[in-house]
């Protein structure tokens, strides 16, 4: 069956950068569209940022514009979160998703 990990997760100060990734497992990844959510202590989940199988097209929430990279590399069934001058109020378990797949998230901290 598919299987998600997520890794990277951590305490980073306001500004800093932390790099997330999915090892998946289970199933043909290649042909897979990948998502990344997150979500905040009382918040609803949200789609942070969306991959195509191929890794050409790409999606984010507005919010995470300019800031977030998602990416992925078949040969490793891995899929990327590059996030950089996170804001506090990105402090969230982050989710990798497909095909109505959930990993068990990372936790990503952001303080002073």
């Amino acid at each position: 069956q598919v299987q998600l990990v997520e890794s990277g997760g951590g305490l980073v100060q306001p500004g800093g950068s932390l790099r997330l990734s999915c090892a998946a497992s289970g199933f043909s990844f290649r042909l897979a569209a990948m998502r990344w959510y997150r979500q905040a202590p009382g918040k609803e989940r949200e789609m942070v940022a969306v991959i195509g199988s191929a890794g050409l097209s790409t999606d984010y929430a507005d919010s995470v514009k300019g800031r977030f990279t998602i990416s992925r590399d078949n040969s490793k069934n891995t899929v990327y979160l590059q996030m950089n001058s996170l804001k506090p109020e990105e402090t969230a378990v982050y989710y990798c998703w497909c095909n109505n797949f959930w990993g068990q998230g990372t936790q990503v901290t952001v303080s002073s």
